[in-house]
């Protein structure tokens, strides 16, 4: 599933070909993704204008004219496609070709100069949802989520708080998105090698004294790192994940520890292990995290 740095490098692809643009036309090609569409969904968004395209967490936010905001989840394998003249727009140094197969584009958003933007998705497991935004953060999507951790807000007392007698192991917490909203397996893994912290340390651990304190500051400056490089990279190409121009994200390729296992740390020289926390594999160098 793509994780915050990947949400966030679709919102930027988005956001010049939608941001401040007239949706002229909507085409639903199917009554439900994850769930059903909402209730007249092409009639509440065609004619608007997305007045700011955001992101909270994992979710894409498109605030429309009309007050209503369009929430859009990419699930396991959704992708958008922005298209003028019936190609892929190209970014940089990326040059594709349009991705995906025509049958699993479900929503195709018109925009005004004729640019089109396509939600393509063969496993289904992304949605769309519409909200007013009055009621967004009160909204099922929203409602529970923690704190951002991009930005300074996230740092070492920040951690300590959220942690606090928390005997759940470290990468448990960091997964909890009603403490952090966001984070996710890879970037939790490669930031917790970082910060030479074990993942199954327990997350009540980090405290106020002596030597903790500053593990709690680094992790969290870990954190904020391992994903504005990420970002910056274009997110990590796994499975499904590709830019809005079809082009692919590279920060795989700065992986530590991440689906290394048996590789030599970077750090120490050490075997990468994996093992398995509530059904997800977690990638660590038991020799220098501790």
């Amino acid at each position: 599933m793509p994780e915050l740095p990947e949400v966030e490098t679709v919102r930027r692809g988005l956001q010049p070909a939608m941001e401040g643009r007239l949706i002229v036309k909507v085409e639903q090609r199917r009554p439900d993704l994850r769930f059903p569409f909402p209730e007249r969904f092409v009639e509440r968004i065609e004619g608007q204008t997305v007045t700011a395209l955001g992101r909270r967490a994992k979710y894409l936010l498109a605030d429309l004219s009309s007050g209503d905001v369009l929430i859009m989840h990419l699930g396991m394998s959704g992708r958008f496609t922005i298209l003028e003249n019936g190609q892929a727009v190209q970014q940089g140094e990326f040059v594709h070709q349009a991705g995906g197969l025509p049958a699993h584009d479900h929503v195709i958003f018109t925009m005004e100069g004729g640019t089109r933007v396509i939600y393509n998705d063969a496993r289904r497991f992304g949605f769309m949802d519409l909200v007013p935004r009055a009621t967004l953060p009160e909204s099922k999507h929203m409602k529970g989520l923690g704190l951002e951790p991009l930005g300074n807000v996230l740092d070492g007392e920040t951690l300590i708080d959220l942690f606090a007698q928390k005997k759940t192991p470290l990468k448990a917490a960091l997964l909890d998105q009603s403490l952090i909203a966001g984070l996710g397996n890879i970037y939790v893994c490669e930031a917790l090698h970082r910060a030479g912290l074990s993942p199954q340390r327990a997350a009540g651990t980090l405290t106020r004294k002596g030597r903790m304190r500053e593990k709690a500051d680094t992790l969290a400056r870990a954190i904020r790192d391992v994903l504005s490089e990420a970002v910056e990279a274009g997110g990590s190409t796994l499975r499904d994940y590709a830019h809005t121009d079809g082009s692919l994200g590279y920060f795989q390729h700065s992986f530590r520890v991440y689906d290394r296992e048996g590789e030599a740390c970077t750090r120490c020289g050490a075997p990468i292990k994996r093992l398995v926390q509530s059904g997800r594999s977690t990638f660590y160098c038991a020799a220098c995290q501790k």
